[in-house]
């Protein structure tokens, strides 16, 4: 198993439901917890992440703070559209600590990944990195 930043493998946040010029969806995928992207309240809030090239991957680690529930979907066309769920889990509460949460998927390759947070611990939550596992 090989653990890698989107940021090493040429990936993109290419739709994000909100933005935060301070804190922007970029922040997803440069590798650095201590940058992050913020929504601005209400819920569902989503992103999406273009891979350069179909890529494998069979785990995804998310380092996040006051997501409560989120749904992973993927699929395989160059066309950001077409999801399959993939995953989706409940995160426990880390008051004043980053939420560190691995998610197997169920196999396979992707060319997008659709993270939907479906609820969080607050009005806001942040996103500070993914990395995945292939």
């Amino acid at each position: 198993m090989f653990d890698s930043s989107l940021s090493s493998l040429g990936a993109k946040v290419v739709v994000a439901s909100s933005g935060d010029e301070n804190h922007p969806p970029e922040n997803i995928t440069d590798g650095n917890t201590n940058t992050f992207w913020m929504s601005t309240g209400m819920f569902p809030q989503e992103f999406i992440v273009r891979f350069a090239e179909s890529t494998e991957i069979s785990a995804v680690t998310v380092d996040s703070y006051n997501v409560k529930h989120l749904k992973i979907e993927k699929n395989t066309s160059q066309n950001a559209s077409h999801f399959e769920s993939v995953t989706e889990k409940e995160f426990e509460h880390a008051e004043g600590h980053l939420q560190s949460n691995s998610l197997l998927l169920k196999g396979g390759n992707a060319t997008h990944l659709r993270f939907i947070i479906t609820s969080g611990y607050d009005h806001f939550v942040s996103v500070h990195s993914i990395s995945i596992q292939n």
